[in-house]
């Protein structure tokens, strides 16, 4: 079968993850895979999509004297389905992100819905509400054309029903699957700034936005030596490592904040490192280090750095919301607990206490993602869709 990708920007987002492995496992499951994309380069992309036929169509501006930024969007989508359209060959589009391009398409379409557009965005003034409005609607009529969508959770799958009232196509649940072969192959490295002495190692890896809550790890952190003795706390050590944009004014803010945070919270520098987004290499490493992650995010439509740390072997705290609730086990692979900072303190100490086996649930949380999460069962479970759109 003759499948094409269609996705905005192919860098190295989430999204664009997905769509690799999506791409990846079409072609291993023995169709002719090409991807079409409005920007793609090679020094900004995945090292396994330069693996496949790809067409960049970028012939419409990004913004329009930098505003409108998402009609633009639309409108690059649309251009790239239109090249789609009349000058390839395919069976079946699976296009994701933007849904306005769906009209176009003459072949069966898949829609992988990441997360409703129109809940991501702010509508400060009433000129951006307006044509937020005009935006939206469309988003809504085009995904329900698709001939099957899909989400990355059961948490998207009921915020979508819930935003999308008029959708009456089933929903089915493709979990993103992770590329086990980088972690198979990472060979330990040393991190600067964790002392020898480190022997319990708690980490945060997330963006520097405030909806992360990242704030949250650093006041567990500080609560902690309420509840483990003086002596083992000096043993303990908190990582904060996150992706940092220096030019995102928000990154720039949120990670000064973090760290005055700590400081007032008297936590002695010696025990707190903060790094600015770490190399893939070093997250790895410091998954293996850790005696747990503590994810802090609420409502986060899927989550990968909790997969990321049970296939490490590393036990994860993550908020009782959100895409978590349905990878985490809670109290097999890790804990899940109320977003407060004393939940997550009273798990950490049990861990330290020995109250819990921290490797055990570690072992436990690489056979869940074996189960759950690998390439085989991605395949599978794409591979059922297909045969779902071309049965209907």
């Amino acid at each position: 079968m003759k499948v094409t990708f269609v996705h905005p920007d192919l860098g190295i987002g989430g999204a664009e993850r997905l769509v690799v492995d999506a791409a990846t496992a079409m072609r291993m499951n023995g169709h002719r895979v090409v991807i079409v994309t409005n920007s793609y380069s090679t020094s900004h992309c995945f090292e396994e999509s330069k693996n496949f036929e790809i067409k960049s169509v970028d012939v419409f501006p990004r913004t329009i004297f930098n505003r409108c930024a998402a009609l633009c969007a639309y409108i690059r989508m649309c251009i790239a389905a239109l090249y789609v359209a009349f000058a390839v060959e395919t069976d079946l589009v699976f296009c994701d992100s933007i849904s306005a391009c769906i009209i176009i398409f003459r072949a069966k379409i898949i829609y992988y819905c990441h997360f409703p557009d129109l809940l991501l965005t702010d509508r400060e003034t009433f000129v951006k509400t307006v044509y937020r409005s005009f935006i939206d609607r469309i988003e809504e009529w085009s995904t329900g054309m698709a001939d099957l969508i899909c989400v990355n959770s059961k948490f998207t799958e009921e915020v979508a029903q819930a935003t999308f009232k008029s959708l009456t196509k089933k929903l089915y649940v493709l979990y993103p699957t992770l590329n086990t072969q980088f972690f198979d192959d990472c060979q330990p490295t040393e991190i600067d700034g964790i002392p020898e002495s480190a022997k319990y190692i708690f980490v945060s890896i997330n963006r520097f936005e405030k909806k992360k809550r990242v704030g949250l790890a650093i006041e567990a952190f500080g609560i902690l030596i309420k509840k483990v003795p003086e002596e083992v706390y000096r043993n303990c050590f908190l990582v904060i490592a996150g992706g940092y944009d220096k030019n995102n004014e928000e990154n720039l803010l949120h990670f000064s904040e973090l760290r005055e945070h700590a400081v007032d919270l008297k936590i002695p520098s010696k025990q707190i490192l903060f790094l600015k987004s770490p190399s893939d290499e070093v997250k790895v490493q410091l998954l293996r280090q850790a005696l747990t992650v503590l994810y802090t995010p609420s409502r986060e439509h899927f989550g990968i750095v909790p997969v990321e740390a049970m296939y490490m072997k590393c036990c994860v705290i993550a908020v009782n919301s959100g895409g978590p609730k349905e990878s985490v086990d809670d109290g097999v692979t890790g804990f899940l607990v109320e977003p407060n900072a004393e939940e997550f303190a009273k798990k950490m100490a049990m861990l330290i206490g020995g109250e819990r086996d921290a490797k055990r649930m570690g072992e436990a949380g690489y056979r869940r993602v074996i189960d759950m999460f690998s390439m085989t069962k991605f395949r599978d479970s794409l591979e059922k869709i297909v045969e779902i759109v071309f049965k209907d």
